[in-house]
């Protein structure tokens, strides 16, 4: 298995992502619109973070291991 050096700063937001996500699906959840917008600019950050042009980042896996990586 590859492993990624990804960037504290990129699996935080990762995984405030998932909060967020998990959040806004619960069956009523509270202050929607703030989760939404918290979620699109949580997805700017991750999308563009500076990792994705370096050379580990230019993979497909390193998107999928982020994602896994933060779930822990």
């Amino acid at each position: 298995m590859e492993s990624f050096p990804f960037p504290n700063d990129l699996i935080r937001a990762q995984r405030a992502w998932h909060a967020a996500y998990r959040e806004l699906s619960s069956p009523r959840p509270r202050h929607a619109t703030e989760l939404r917008r918290r979620l699109l600019d949580l997805s700017c950050r991750i999308q563009w973070h500076p990792f994705w042009s370096t050379p580990p980042g230019r993979t497909p896996a390193a998107r999928v291991e982020l994602k896994r990586r933060a779930r822990r």
